[in-house]
């Protein structure tokens, strides 16, 4: 793999995707206890971080000790994106990275997000600033374009190279394409040929083969899962094993699954509180019930329980259930 000035071994090369309302710090941190390179914080708007908006301390919040973990940063002004990485980098983040990809409508109208690939020279000043307000690394996540007549990833990326950019991450997609269709890991080699950088393949990589694929197709240095960690936060241990002949994960099963989601459970009432995060945990357990293959009326029970008491109650109810463990 190409050599990255980051502050820690980036192995294996298998990073856990910013997932607006998934990778909090209770989910960053079960994930990295199976093993990843490396995982992203959920989306951070830098206005909100300097305005102290309610949440964005915990989608930005890292825990003290946690390595490998990367803060991610939206915005459209250079000034503003600059002091928020300065207040992350202070809070003890490892890595700030600057969001590109997003293509929601909320966040491109808001001229951040992939609406930056739009106009790559103020895109420039956004990164230039970054890298300049802080000692850490700064990594960028971007698309292929804004749609299939602006596919100027490979140019961005070479500016953003120039800029002092670490790497890249790439989502195989248009803005336009939002999620639809399938990711197109082959125009990603384009970004690899551009830059000396490491290049990160994302989007539609949910297993072992579809890893295999995009890492072929692309030539890039490693990969990057998002939806498919849902309700397996294993996987990417498990993918980086079959890939990279990394330490096989233990994935739990029956009475241990349960366990973990308990535990996962007792995190997010922790860090949320008790109000917030009943309703905040309410995907993950609806993901993890999708891998267990829960009954469906033990499912509703749980997904409509108004106590964390209730809650637990019937978690230890579906402690032997089996689950698919392929990858």
């Amino acid at each position: 793999m190409t050599s990255v000035a980051l502050p820690f071994d980036l192995t294996p090369p298998v990073l856990l995707a910013p997932m607006a309302g998934i990778t909090d710090l209770p989910f960053r941190t079960l994930v990295a206890s199976f093993g990843a390179g490396l995982v992203v914080s959920e989306m951070v708007a830098s206005h909100d971080m300097l305005n102290a908006r309610p949440g964005s301390r915990e989608k930005a919040e890292l825990g003290l000790g946690h390595v490998g973990t990367a803060v991610q940063l939206a915005g459209r002004e250079a000034a503003p994106m600059a002091e928020a990485a300065r207040m992350v980098e202070g809070q003890g983040a490892q890595v700030i990275d600057i969001n590109m990809g997003c293509p929601a409508k909320k966040v491109t109208q808001g001229y951040s997000g992939s609406a930056l690939m739009r106009t790559p020279d103020h895109a420039l000043t956004l990164i230039e600033a970054v890298v300049r307000a802080v000692d850490i690394p700064v990594t960028l996540k971007t698309r292929l374009g804004w749609d299939d007549t602006m596919l100027n990833a490979p140019q961005i990326a070479k500016r953003a190279e120039e800029a002092g950019i670490a790497m890249i991450t790439i989502h195989g997609r248009t803005r336009c394409q939002f999620y639809k269709g399938q990711a197109d890991w082959a125009a990603i080699r384009q970004v690899k040929d551009a830059v000396q950088i490491p290049v990160i393949a994302n989007g539609d990589i949910v297993d072992r083969t579809s890893a295999r694929e995009a890492l072929a197709l692309s030539g890039a240095d490693g990969i990057m899962v998002g939806r498919g960690a849902r309700g397996k936060p294993w996987l990417l241990a498990q993918i980086a094993h079959e890939l990279f002949d990394t330490a096989a994960p233990v994935i739990p099963q029956g009475g241990d699954f349960s366990q973990m989601v308990q535990s996962h459970y007792d995190a997010m009432i922790r860090f949320y509180g008790e109000d917030l995060g009943l309703r905040v945990a309410r995907k993950h357990l609806g993901w993890y019930m999708d891998t267990c293959g829960t009954a469906d009326h033990l499912r509703r029970a749980i997904l409509t329980a108004d106590s964390v008491d209730t809650t637990m109650r019937l978690l230890r109810e579906v402690s032997y259930c089996d689950h698919s463990v392929a990858a």
